[in-house]
């Protein structure tokens, strides 16, 4: 491709909304373009690099027996209805009527229709395994996209989903995914970790998200370091602290003047916050069919803990949870600042696996200024759920080996689940066994974004002056720069290198050679020429490496076979670190 004749340029400066590294470089560079919030057109070099992206994923997925299919992005909801997402799934799917007034989805995953086409096509158990894939258009309407191609509303995903007539299957599939998944990665640029992850709205029985690690992350990891566990916050488990076994004491009530915060409530009582007792207040929502109901939720943690509110969430099996309204915690008696357990039959109560082995807490009273001290579970107030609710954090004990974990910000590039069942049973996908009885189907799912990786991929590969591709998915693997002097022999070098079955761009605009510099840069494609009167006066060609700051002349007849080995060299050392990881629940 010539830069003269390429549709899009590179920007001097990045977009005013572009926070992140990979956001600013891909639209400097010229890969892509804003169209709305959360929604970018790819130009030409962000096709082709998606694209590279896209076929080693279809490498992987084919080699681990995946078949390519492609589903529609338009659902009836008919569908969603018959497996329940449709009432359990909020505001980030877009439902819309059709002409004749039939309600329908804007895809955003699509584990319904693979049943639904399980139950057409599988009849018996020698027509499983199967595992197919597509790559495709999804909607998701994120309300708070951000960071480029990192939180986007539309995306495309490799989403693959296995079909199996036993869990060893299922486990099989899901392995092969597992490892496949550490090539795709690898092979793109991006290291990236296996973490255990909640299964959330795609349920199942286990997840891994495939994270890499970078402060722009918006999820938070526990990870520990001597035995090697690791899991998103969401779901991290830790060794709560020993308690020591106390008398109960007498239950009071103290005055505690304008003490509203579980700081300051410690402050004032000269006590530490593990001996405080933290009210937190939401309003959950509950599904049952086309029914909703919301009910206030008073859940209780330790005061040198907080809640997590995916726990909480499947604690209570709900669909959604939002922070609670003044009004709403008014309406059941208590009181922001000063909330109690203690006497409280309005709300549903959730309290902390471990509030119930601390004796003789703090808690609030119901009334303002004031808290009781000496409070104890069981004696006092009884919940309705006791479960583990609270957030791991940085320096809690690791759940298996006792050492205290870190935290670490990432990006999910991946996930896959190991649904069983859920879809299957609600669509009636059956087959027949050895002896002839009937048996569910049983499903796995597995996806990848192809921007998100691109955007990753960027964060991860650049430098002060501009992306650094690796050759794997460089839009393209040359960048020949003709300068004074070399448009002639820059012709006939660009036609002998694209001979060689190289993919070139040809710098051969009339621009000053700073700015072809810069640009060069900026788009950082794996292997810069540079041909002008100067260079063939030293020689021949400056042959140069995105990532090393060497420059050397290579005479003229040796350079298409000096390009070639370069590539080739740069592909082997990728191929290289793609090895085998050991599998991890």
């Amino acid at each position: 491709m010539k830069m003269s004749h390429m549709f899009g340029n590179t920007l001097r400066d990045a977009p005013a909304d572009a926070e992140v590294a990979s956001h600013q470089l891909l639209a400097r560079a010229g890969l892509i373009r804003q169209l709305g919030a959360g929604i970018y057109t790819l130009m030409p070099m962000g096709w082709r690099a998606i694209g590279k992206i896209e076929d080693i994923m279809r490498e992987e997925i084919n080699a681990i027996g995946g078949q390519e299919i492609y589903m529609p992005v338009v659902h009836p909801a008919d569908l969603w209805k018959e497996t329940g997402r449709w009432y359990k799934i909020g505001g980030e799917m877009s439902r819309f009527h059709d002409r004749k007034g039939h309600d329908m989805v804007l895809a955003m995953t699509h584990e319904e229709v693979v049943a639904d086409l399980a139950r057409r096509e599988i009849q018996s158990y020698k027509q499983l395994p199967r595992l197919v894939y597509h790559i495709q258009t999804k909607w998701r309407d994120d309300a708070r996209p951000r960071a480029g191609l990192i939180r986007v509303r539309e995306f495309t995903m490799k989403d693959s989903y296995s079909l199996d007539a036993d869990e060893a299957g299922l486990d099989k599939q899901y392995r092969a995914h597992y490892q496949a998944y550490f090539n795709i990665f690898t092979r793109c640029g991006v290291p990236a970790v296996a973490v255990a992850s909640d299964v959330g709205m795609m349920g199942g029985s286990m997840a891994h998200e495939y994270m890499y690690l970078t402060p722009v992350g918006e999820d938070t990891l526990l990870l520990c370091d001597k035995c090697g566990y690791r899991a998103n916050r969401q779901i991290a488990l830790f060794q709560k602290p020993q308690v020591q076994a106390e008398d109960a004491g007498e239950l009071q009530k103290v005055e505690t003047p304008n003490v509203a915060t579980i700081e300051d409530l410690a402050a004032f009582l000269k006590v530490p916050k593990a001996r405080t007792a933290k009210a937190v207040f939401l309003m959950a929502t509950f599904s049952e069919g086309e029914r909703e109901e919301q009910k206030l939720v008073f859940s209780v943690v330790r005061g040198d803990m907080d809640v997590n509110e995916t726990k909480l969430a499947n604690a209570l099996k709900a669909k959604e949870l939002r922070p609670a309204h003044p009004e709403e915690i008014a309406a059941i008696g208590a009181v922001a600042g000063y909330a109690s357990p203690v006497g409280q039959n309005g709300a549903l109560v959730v309290v902390d696996d471990l509030i119930t082995l601390s004796p003789n807490l703090v808690a609030g009273a119901n009334q303002e200024g004031y808290h009781y001290t000496n409070v104890n579970y069981g004696r006092d107030y009884q919940a309705d759920i006791v479960a583990d609710i609270a957030s791991a954090e940085e320096g809690s004990a690791c759940p298996k080996c006792g050492s205290a974990m870190r935290t670490s910000r990432g990006v999910e590039v991946g996930n896959i689940f190991k649904l069983g069942t859920d879809y299957t049973d609600a669509l009636g996908a059956t087959f027949l066994d050895e002896s002839g009885k009937e048996q569910t189907v049983i499903m796995g799912s597995y996806g990848i974004g192809s921007g998100r990786l691109l955007a990753c991929a960027a964060e991860e590969n650049h430098d002060d002056k501009g992306l650094i591709w690796p050759i794997s998915i460089a839009p393209y693997q040359v960048h020949l720069l003709a300068l004074r002097g070399g448009a002639e022999q820059g012709e006939a070098l660009y036609a002998d290198l694209q001979a060689a079955g190289l993919e070139v761009l040809f710098d051969d605009r009339d621009e000053s050679p700073g700015i072809k510099f810069n640009d060069a840069d900026l788009i950082g494609l794996p292997i810069r020429l540079t041909v002008s009167e100067r260079s063939m006066k030293e020689g021949g060609v400056e042959f140069k490496l995105r990532h090393e700051d060497e420059k050397r002349i290579v005479a003229l007849e040796d350079v298409v076979a000096q390009v070639l080995a370069a590539k080739e060299a740069l592909l082997a050392e990728i191929a290289k670190k793609v090895v085998t990881v050991p599998f991890e629940e």
